[in-house]
């Protein structure tokens, strides 16, 4: 695992490049963005994006996703992958949030993993982007991206969060997961990773560095 004082250079790198990024996800409130979050599993924001567009002018509140139902809510987000089983959990938690908190997104970890349909990442994401949390959530994006820069070598998500956790002040929590989130999905990609323009190439050891 590579020092804490470079792991903390190239955060800093981050930072100056973009000091408070937001999620790409679009919302209006704190359940839509638990939503949006729920179908961004293995899906682009891009196209969750263009699915809840229409969804949410329907549907902003889970009593309305309630009425709205399960075939309701596959007919807006048919183009997701795996729109059948998402669409099974989003009315499992607007269920199970409507009879344990009156319909009202919970802050706390615990409260949202309680929630049908919602897991540690999940809640980590929402914690952090609505109610300004410093959380670790660790996507398929930070976890590929903290190997490849030797920031952790868990082998699942909750090493890498540990890892993280253990490594990472307050100041940089608050960011972490957007910062190499976009880093992966922009820059570092996993097909083809754009080291012509990566801002922190001098720090990479990849042995499929391209410069």
């Amino acid at each position: 695992m590579r020092k804490k004082e470079e792991i903390l250079e190239i955060m800093q790198i981050f930072a100056d490049a973009n000091p408070e990024p937001k999620s790409e996800l679009e919302y209006v409130n704190a359940y839509t963005l638990l939503v949006a979050i729920i179908l961004s599993a293995q899906s682009t924001d891009k196209g969750v994006n263009k699915a809840t567009k229409e969804l949410f002018k329907v549907a902003d509140t889970p009593q309305k996703m309630l009425a709205l139902g399960l075939d309701g809510l596959k007919s807006y987000i048919k183009t997701i992958g795996l729109f059948n089983n998402k669409a099974k959990s989003i009315i499992s938690m607007s269920q199970s949030l409507v009879e344990k908190f009156g319909g009202v997104v919970p802050s706390g970890q615990a409260e949202l993993e309680s929630l049908a349909g919602v897991g540690h990442k999940t809640a980590n994401v929402l914690r952090n982007v609505w109610y300004n949390q410093p959380t670790m959530a660790v996507d398929t994006h930070v976890f590929r991206v903290a190997h490849r820069l030797d920031f952790s070598q868990g082998k699942n998500v909750e090493e890498v969060e540990k890892d993280l956790l253990k490594v990472l002040p307050e100041e940089y929590l608050m960011y972490a997961n957007h910062w190499l989130v976009l880093f992966g999905r922009y820059i570092c990609k996993a097909q083809k990773p754009d080291c012509e323009n990566c801002p922190i190439s001098k720090y990479c050891y990849c042995q499929d560095k391209r410069i």
